[in-house]
């Protein structure tokens, strides 16, 4: 493909956006390649990955990308009703509201993630996509995750949500029951439905960040609150669930507060 860089020198230390494209092999990634034949200009900040179909771009990789150090990540896919696997990228759109959740859990704004659908045909646009992302994650800046260990350990907690039952069960579940209703043929409510989604990623996202600070270091109920921002009562009913589990167990420092530390892989701790 033929790029136009608007890259400037690493060595005046400046920074550049490092960003990810995630593209189906039957449209996006043909777009991208009639933009490089027509001669159409983007940014070279993006390095392009091709995949069979947009919804094998999951959760977890996304969440991975960004906690290794990525910008901004854009997924492009065929338009609705022209996926070469008929449902893929309605499938993709469910997973990507749930990538935006949990970003936001993390405190990483969503705009650094970009769902986009570029057919064969849209050399052209896809050049324009590409551009505009690039220019909105300069004015972002870098992501923190580079820099500040909170944010880093937040997003490992979200990737580790991303990858539990109820979470994957749900998402898998979404196109389905809003367009074919449940198992009894009842049409179900999408505020419902979403409203169920945002409270079992918000739940999952705390129990696993619960994890990833009691695996650093132990830490009691009380901390936990604090450094977490949620009351403790909460985080306390996470700990009951996540003991039987378990995940996490109690130790019992000098003095009358009991802290927690995460269970290693083994039963070691």
């Amino acid at each position: 493909m033929t790029h136009h860089s608007k890259k400037k020198h690493e060595s005046e230390g400046e920074w550049e956006p490092k960003i990810i494209g995630f593209l189906c092999n039957w449209c996006s990634y043909a777009g991208a390649d009639l933009c490089g034949v027509s001669r159409f200009q983007y940014p070279t900040n993006i390095r392009l990955v091709r995949v069979m179909c947009s919804t094998r771009i999951s959760p977890h990789l996304v969440l991975d990308v960004f906690e290794a150090g990525a910008d901004g990540i854009l997924i492009g896919g065929c338009h609705f009703n022209d996926c070469h696997y008929m449902t893929g990228n309605f499938h993709t759109e469910k997973r990507v509201g749930l990538m935006k959740r949990l970003l936001k859990e993390a405190g990483v704004d969503e705009k650094r993630l970009r769902l986009e659908w570029v057919s064969a045909s849209e050399g052209e646009k896809f050049s324009k996509v590409v551009t505009e992302f690039t220019e909105e994650i300069q004015k972002l800046g870098p992501c923190k995750a580079r820099t500040d260990d909170m944010v880093k350990a937040k997003i490992s907690a979200a990737d580790d949500a991303s990858e539990t039952f109820r979470l994957k069960a749900l998402v898998g579940k979404e196109y389905n029951l809003l367009s074919k209703g449940n198992a009894y043929g009842e049409e179900v409510d999408p505020e419902k439905l979403g409203g169920i989604i945002d409270a079992a990623s918000r739940d999952e996202f705390e129990r696993a960040l619960i994890l990833e600070l009691a695996r650093i270091r132990p830490m009691s109920v009380k901390q936990l609150g604090m450094v977490m921002d949620v009351p403790t009562d909460k985080i306390l009913r996470h700990i009951v669930l996540l003991r039987q589990n378990s995940k996490i167990a109690m130790e019992h420092p000098e003095g009358f507060t009991p802290v927690y530390k995460t269970i290693a892989i083994g039963g070691e701790q």
